[in-house]
């Protein structure tokens, strides 16, 4: 017994030591071959997101936001861009089921049609965040919670302001709407907030609404046929600022003053718009920040944790008129 007893000390000594090595060699390259096994035993979370597309300068300072708070706070990204289809989409969630990721984000395309992948992440037990647009399905249990604003609100606080500087108008005041991508919920929100409250005042009246699908050539492109279709416009409703900035070209190349002939009304307030609103050729903006990538990755740790959170988590903003735009202008981040 005493000589098996001084042979097993050396080879226990080489079985503990190797064992460390391998523990040590699987936690450095993280090893995820196995589905996860290597994300769990570093602790690292791996997030899939799926971005609508690239169609505003919002949209990419959302974009860069998400990509930094990621790196900063130790998450694996996999990132998708969707170009504005569904259908990419829900084909991209079906790959981070697949790929058995921790988390998966997305930023939906439109408000309905998800009930069955989302029912997927779920049974895969993979928790799923809403971020910036929310879905209008009936079962809240599909998705952990929703990150982003309130469209309403903000559609609520353009009107406001129009009833406020058109509030001594004998006559009718003409708008034209400039609204967001068919579906979406930004868009649909943006447009009810707007209509209940410019509803205080008889006189103002949308005479002409359609969708510039929140890019500047869309907003140019429709923006034309506006001026063309009706010859008296007092206020353009623009659902983005992107629409509106092509819009102004449209509005220059027909002989009118932007700012001037037509108040022009808008929401998000990215660098741009900013600019033209501090240029006195637009005249209020609704802010509507993008810049949700760190509150996203904090809430993407908790969902993994099991922890509780809150079903609606909504951004603070606020609101820009043409001296306020001045002073924000040098420290805006986007």
């Amino acid at each position: 017994m005493g000589k098996m007893r001084t042979q097993s000390a050396p080879w226990r000594a080489v079985a503990v030591l190797a064992s460390v090595l391998l523990v040590g060699g699987v936690a450095a390259c993280g090893n995820s071959d196995t589905g996860g096994g290597g994300t769990k035993d570093d602790g690292k979370i791996t997030m899939g997101f799926s971005q609508v597309g690239a169609e505003s300068g919002w949209r990419t300072a959302n974009t860069i936001s998400i990509k930094e708070a990621a790196t900063a706070a130790g998450i694996e990204l996999k990132f998708d861009d969707a170009q504005q289809k569904q259908e990419n989409q829900i084909k991209a969630i079906r790959n981070y089921i697949q790929q058995k990721v921790d988390v998966i984000a997305f930023s939906p395309v439109v408000e309905s049609g998800w009930d069955t992948v989302l029912k997927e992440a779920k049974d895969a037990g993979i928790p799923v965040i809403l971020t910036d647009r929310s879905v209008d399905s009936a079962d809240k249990s599909l998705y952990k919670t929703f990150l982003g604003s309130d469209f309403v609100k903000e559609g609520r606080l353009a009107g406001e302001w129009l009833v406020e500087q058109k509030k001594t108008a004998s006559g009718p005041v003409n708008i034209v709407e400039l609204q967001g991508s068919t579906g979406a919920a930004p868009a649909n929100d943006r447009k009810k907030g707007f209509g209940e409250a410019i509803a205080a005042n008889p006189n103002l009246k949308v005479i002409a609404s359609q969708t510039g699908d929140f890019t500047r050539a869309g907003g140019k492109q429709v923006m034309e046929q506006f001026l063309k279709a009706n010859p008296k416009i007092d206020v353009l409703f623009a659902h983005n600022d992107d629409m509106g900035l092509g819009a102004l070209e449209a509005i220059t190349a027909a002989g009118k003053v932007p700012g001037k002939d037509i108040t022009i009304i808008t929401i998000d307030a990215v660098k741009d718009g900013m600019q033209a609103l501090a240029d006195g050729k637009f005249n209020f903006i609704a802010e509507c920040s993008p810049l949700l990538g760190p509150q996203l990755m904090d809430l993407a740790k908790k969902v993994k944790d099991g922890q509780e959170v809150p079903a609606r988590i909504e951004t603070q903003e606020t609101t820009f008129t043409t001296e306020q735009a001045k002073e924000a202008l040098p420290n805006r981040k986007y």
